[in-house]
């Protein structure tokens, strides 16, 4: 505990004289202390990646998934505490099955992402409560349809009831971050973790603004980028976990599924050539 905090960081209500909130900076803490996950939004899909640390050998393969679905078209990965990912899981999929039942529809991956982030800010404001302790990426396949005129079915003198926008439509792939404080964006690549200044750097290489990145090509960039990320801890084994979701025309059919085992080795193969080849440059 610093000096500037004390007296300010014992009650999650309480901002200090210049407006901070230190539970909700040390709940960063605990983020920044985590294994690093990505999120890359393709033209296609969404690709969504962790860096899972070994820390112990008698850990059985595979167990302890970090990347969670929670709905058929969305899935969600965090950095910081598992058990606090696995609660906001939890609420999620209570969200989406709500979403459901009411609409019957899928829940668009913004909205999830409005109402979780809804969901985390609360804990920020109350005494009795704490901060989560992770940063949450979020995505999705939202279903495509023809765009509304004015956004609204039936709206528009100018194409009659029902008339539609031509060439626009809605839907697609989406991508969310949801941060400690609550706060949320929408990303075309978001990274969390002890390794995200990294990751965000390889990121922001991609262009991926430009919609050019298809599916496949985002896993092998995913599985390089936490490759990268993960050199500053060289000396810890890790997992690569990674799943993606396309839509109904694409590899997963619109569902939030585990990449291949044929291509995330593939694609594990390429970055470890790709930081060998980086390292004989170095040298």
């Amino acid at each position: 505990m610093t000096s500037i905090g004390t007296g300010y960081d014992l009650d999650n209500s309480v901002f200090s004289p210049d407006g901070r909130n230190f539970q909700v900076e040390y709940a960063v803490k605990a983020v920044e202390n985590g294994g690093t996950s990505i999120g890359i939004r393709c033209k296609d899909g969404v690709v969504l990646a962790t860096e899972k640390l070994v820390t112990s050998k008698l850990m059985k393969a595979g167990a302890n998934k970090r990347i969670a679905t929670v709905d058929r078209n969305i899935g969600m990965v965090s950095a910081g505490l598992l058990p606090d990912g696995r609660y906001l899981v939890s609420r999620a999929r209570q969200e989406t099955a709500s979403w459901r039942q009411i609409y019957k529809s899928p829940m668009p991956v913004a909205s999830l992402a409005g109402r979780l982030g809804s969901f985390v800010q609360m804990f920020t404001m109350n005494g009795g409560l704490r901060p989560f302790g992770i940063t949450a990426i979020v995505g999705g396949w939202d279903s495509e349809g023809d765009m509304a005129v004015d956004g609204q079915v039936g709206a528009g003198p100018s194409v009659g009831a029902g008339g539609k926008a031509s060439g626009k439509k809605y839907g697609g792939p989406f991508l969310y971050m949801i941060e400690p404080s609550g706060l949320y964006w929408g990303y075309y690549g978001a990274a969390t973790g002890k390794g995200r200044q990294a990751a965000k750097s390889e990121l922001e290489k991609l262009d991926l603004s430009a919609g050019a990145l298809s599916l496949e090509q985002g896993v092998k960039e995913a599985a390089r980028i936490i490759y990268v990320a993960h050199e500053d801890s060289k000396d810890k084994e890790f997992e690569l976990e990674m799943t993606w979701v396309s839509g109904l025309s694409g590899p997963t059919k619109g569902q939030h599924q585990e990449v291949p085992k044929e291509l995330r080795e593939e694609a594990e193969r390429l970055a470890k050539k790709a930081l060998e080849g980086d390292d004989e440059m170095e040298e």
